[in-house]
């Protein structure tokens, strides 16, 4: 992968001796950092597919490092990609939850407050940007995000950044900062509905996702581009706001919302 020392939200990753070295942007991140530490050396051996297993290397200020996954982001999507992503999320999706925990995965408890955070958000600030016309499906799309349920592991950010391939296959998933007790669906957003058809169908195919996960997931897809609004926001970006507000609405529509 390319480092360039400007590379994550979160936190910063840099190479050293072979080494990828993360520090954290803020200091909440401290803990999400640390949280990696634990879970993914039990978590990395039940996986199909490589996934960083960091380790503290200093305490104060926070550092942590793992070994380079080889790759770089997903931009070809085959098949075999498919096939090698419904069964990485069949087995992350079958993780004991109870020991998950017990290592410092969030639970259901923080997921529902983080929802619950983040719909209060999405109701005040982004809905009123959108079109009237849109009102009705946007708020349906909150409610039923809200209801969906909170049950499994999931990595919760699975996206071409964090799909890496290497000599035209997949070579490793990275970025486990939000992973936590949540609604399988979330993890097939883009792999259903941001990727080729052959691919899609592939990876759904392979994990046997239903037709209520598949709903579900859509859901979550459409959710997309509400957070890049709030982001814009947060960062008084007006373009990245209009960016979002764009996403929305284009997405909405397209899935006759």
């Amino acid at each position: 992968m390319n480092f360039d020392g400007d590379n994550g939200w979160d936190s910063v990753a840099t190479l050293v001796d072979g080494w990828v070295e993360r520090r954290p942007r803020r200091p909440e991140i401290e803990a999400q950092l640390l949280r990696e530490t634990r879970l993914l050396p039990w978590l990395a051996p039940r996986l199909p597919l490589p996934v960083p297993v960091p380790v503290v290397v200093t305490e104060a200020p926070l550092v942590v490092r793992h070994t380079v996954i080889p790759g770089e982001p997903i931009d070809d999507y085959t098949p075999e990609d498919g096939v090698a992503i419904g069964r990485f999320l069949r087995t992350l999706h079958d993780t004991p939850p109870d020991e998950a925990i017990r290592l410092g995965l969030p639970g259901a408890d923080h997921t529902h407050r983080e929802r619950a955070w983040a719909d209060t958000r999405c109701r005040r600030e982004v809905l009123p940007l959108l079109p009237d016309s849109l009102t009705a499906g946007a708020v349906a799309l909150l409610d039923a995000i809200l209801a969906a349920p909170a049950d499994t592991v999931v990595h919760a950010d699975l996206g071409p950044d964090h799909v890496l391939a290497e000599n035209g296959r997949v070579s490793g998933i990275i970025d486990f900062g939000d992973a936590h007790l949540g609604d399988p669906a979330i993890d097939f957003a883009w792999a259903l509905f941001g990727t080729p058809a052959e691919f899609a169908d592939a990876a759904a195919q392979t994990y046997g996702v239903t037709t209520e996960l598949r709903a579900r997931a859509e859901n979550w897809h459409l959710l997309g581009p509400w957070f890049e609004v709030l982001r814009g926001l947060d960062t008084d970006d007006p373009e990245m706001t209009r960016g979002g507000v764009t996403g929305v609405v284009e997405r909405l529509r397209a899935a006759g919302r």
